[in-house]
């Protein structure tokens, strides 16, 4: 199960200061793993409710309803609910990963997503949570982390697991990245950071090294926050 899933996230930022996003989680190898080591006896108690995510984009409210799981009746978290959407992906009929994602979001509907996320945890980018005006994107680079991951992890594992997080993290995933695409032309960037890299003149890539992200004595060339501008 070494290093065998990869997460890769697509961010999209409009003018009108609202913004898109997209997380893939490629979990083939880990299953592959995960099926050669678990004994068909046990197969379809332990894979069967992946197989119940639809391969379809679904949003979380139809999913709950579907589920008999819809437990609120708050209009912000239905509001919410509704723009987040969640599918199963599939290769050779056999699950091989999950995507979510977050259509244009403004600044009132993050901040109800955070609210949301305290219950409901979800492996969202963090990034999401940068401030975006319609030209100006500042990222806060302790934003630079898992934390929403590894929430996410947490709830679907034994308390010994949870304890164990971040061994898991470094050794569950092989790749973690975030691309950051802006509709107008990026004009200027300032500030630094070792992760965070120009593609073109509308892409930004940040790449994680996951070791030097769980090594406290690590001295990361980095600046607080990165300012982006665009025309």
């Amino acid at each position: 199960m070494l290093q065998s899933c990869s997460v890769n996230s697509e961010i999209v930022y409009h003018p009108d200061a609202a913004s898109t996003s997209l997380t893939n989680i490629d979990t083939r190898e880990f299953m592959a793993e995960m099926m050669a080591m678990t004994p068909d006896s046990l197969k379809q108690k332990e894979f069967g409710e992946i197989d119940k995510l639809p391969t379809t984009w679904t949003n979380m409210y139809d999913l709950a309803t579907l589920e008999g799981k819809l437990k609120t009746e708050n209009a912000d978290t239905i509001r919410i609910m509704k723009k987040v959407f969640m599918k199963s992906v599939k290769e050779d009929n056999k699950p091989s990963g999950f995507s979510f994602k977050m259509e244009h979001f403004t600044s009132d509907d993050y901040q109800a997503l955070k609210n949301f996320i305290k219950t409901e945890k979800l492996p969202l980018d963090q990034n999401n949570f940068n401030s975006w005006d319609g030209k100006t994107l500042i990222i806060d680079t302790e934003n630079f982390n898992l934390k929403n991951l590894e929430e996410a992890i947490r709830t679907k594992s034994s308390k010994e697991e949870a304890e164990k997080m971040e061994g898991m993290m470094l050794m569950f995933f092989k790749s973690i990245g975030t691309t950051l695409k802006f509709e107008n032309t990026i004009k200027s960037i300032t500030g630094k950071h070792n992760w965070v890299k120009q593609i073109d003149n509308h892409t930004i890539r940040i790449e994680y090294d996951l070791k030097a992200l769980y090594n406290k004595d690590n001295r990361l060339k980095a600046d607080k926050h990165i300012v982006i501008k665009t025309e």
